[in-house]
């Protein structure tokens, strides 16, 4: 009796000690806080009509500056030391009427990021000129005018949009640009709905993501992807 007492308490630190390795290992295997975490599966393939604008491997499709914008697990991250410009990487694709969609998160909610549309390249300078979709503290889903008439178009209600946001955590974020008429749209819920009334204020263009001069900052995308509208 007492050799089968012995045997199963030798089962029991055995399970014990088992038990506790894997919660080591489980922590152990946990990402550094602001590691990008893997890409969700492409949702473009569940969206009909809907293709990606970025592989999740490299840049193909987009042009800017390598040495700020790379691919780690299928993120596309912006990364910044602290530069004294706006820095954009862009589609060499235009569009006109589309559906964008995106997953973004800001690291640590600081810095300033956005998403340009209907937009074009400033010669000679690192700016982009046209629509964005902004993406800060204190700048959340604001439709503003980069480098063009450089103002706020519209801003979102500030209590839906603080009931409504994740400032530390992936975020779906979607553009519309429909004729005269931008919607933006945070997490399934409609934040700003803008009408166009120049003519002279261009209908089509890139698409671009931005890094804002300031601090250093890193901001993540992941399952971007595009629905023109014919």
């Amino acid at each position: 009796m007492a050799h089968v007492r012995s045997v199963a308490i030798v089962l029991a630190l055995g399970i014990i000690a088992l038990a506790g390795y894997g919660a080591v290992a489980e922590k152990s295997a946990a990402p550094p806080a602001g590691a990008a975490t893997a890409a969700a599966p492409a949702a473009a393939d569940k969206e009909p009509g809907f293709v990606a604008l970025f592989n999740g491997k490299d840049l193909t499709g987009w042009e800017g500056d390598a040495k700020l914008w790379i691919v780690e697990n299928g993120v596309l991250i912006g990364r910044s030391p602290g530069i004294k410009y706006n820095d954009f990487l862009a589609t060499t694709k235009r569009y006109g009427d589309f559906i964008l969609r995106l997953e973004i998160k800001l690291v640590d909610n600081k810095g300033n990021t956005g998403v340009q549309f209907r937009s074009e390249r400033v010669p000679d300078s690192h700016e982009v000129a046209g629509f964005q979709a902004d993406w800060a503290p204190g700048w959340h889903c604001k439709l503003y005018d980069e480098a063009r008439r450089k103002k706020v178009l519209v801003a979102p209600d500030a209590e839906v949009l603080a009931k409504t946001l994740k400032p530390t955590d992936w975020n779906d974020y979607e553009v519309q640009a429909v004729g005269d008429k931008i919607t933006l749209t945070l997490n399934g819920v409609k934040m700003i709905e803008y009408t166009e009334t120049d003519p002279k204020i261009a209908r089509t263009g890139i698409i671009a993501t931005q890094i804002h001069a300031g601090t250093p900052m890193e901001v993540q995308f992941r399952n971007i992807r595009v629905k023109e509208l014919k």
